[in-house]
């Protein structure tokens, strides 16, 4: 199988897994009940996206600028993963306390966070050319996809919003990460090969910050516990997918 028709066929699983997550919302339209076992495979995928990007990610992109740029003792990795992290956290700064769901702006702001979020994550793994990089974003972006879209659906139907701009919303979330391979591979496929590792060390750099911020403070807001050993419970799920995470990086080769 060429690295393209992965791609694409990663692009459909992708999307499907995020299908899976918003059925059930959409199709009952309704307040839900608390699912602890949905809060620990989310906490799994959060240690995935911080393994993703500690082990996987940041490192890359810091080995691809230090080659490319040997004259320049600029951390620029850093400088790009920071600012994944801060614009993030801008969005979500911006769209308002996330628990006052009556408030109009509210849903939106949440839904804009992951739409970038998933559009980023799309072009990182659309950069990647080798086989080894782009199942390890696959891995850490499908592991996340269903309960990320999920979360969206309920937040959006806990809203004052219309069935049909959930709806909306919701089918452009799960496009943005389809689309983002696209361009990705577009992109690579256009530039020359330095130009192209140095935009791929950048995209690579800024998804980790995104991947940072999405597994650390917006996991911390946006999860529901009814005691305490159910918290213990999240982050020793979180732990259990860091340390995949962690292996997987002791066997690439």
């Amino acid at each position: 199988m060429s690295l393209i028709t992965y791609k694409i066929v990663a692009a459909v699983i992708i999307l499907l897994a995020g299908l899976i997550g918003v059925v059930y919302p959409l199709k009952v339209r309704a307040f839900p009940t608390h699912n602890p076992m949905l809060e620990m495979g989310d906490a799994l995928a959060s240690g995935i996206f911080l393994g993703a990007a500690l082990f996987h990610m940041l490192p890359d992109a810091i080995k691809t600028f230090n080659d490319a740029l040997p004259s320049v003792n600029y951390p620029l990795a850093e400088f790009f993963c920071a600012g994944g992290f801060l614009l993030l956290l801008f969005f979500e700064r911006i769209s308002g306390d996330h628990h006052e769901h009556h408030h109009a702006a509210i849903p939106y702001g949440v839904a804009l966070i992951l739409i970038i979020h998933s559009l980023i994550e799309g072009m990182v793994l659309g950069i990647y050319t080798t086989f080894a990089s782009a199942v390890v974003i696959f891995v850490a972006i499908v592991a996340h996809k269903s309960s990320e879209s999920f979360a969206l659906a309920i937040i959006l139907n806990r809203s004052s919003l219309s069935l049909r701009h959930v709806f909306i919303l919701v089918s452009v979330f799960l496009l943005m990460t389809p689309l983002g391979i696209f361009f990705g591979t577009a992109l690579t496929t256009h530039l020359h090969s330095e130009m192209a590792q140095l935009v791929t060390a950048a995209f690579s750099a800024f998804a980790a910050g995104t991947f940072l911020y999405m597994s650390t403070l917006h996991h911390i807001n946006h999860h529901q516990r009814e005691h305490h050993g159910e918290g213990l419970m999240e982050f020793f799920s979180l732990v259990l997918g860091l340390v995949v995470m962690g292996l997987v990086a002791v066997l690439e080769p």
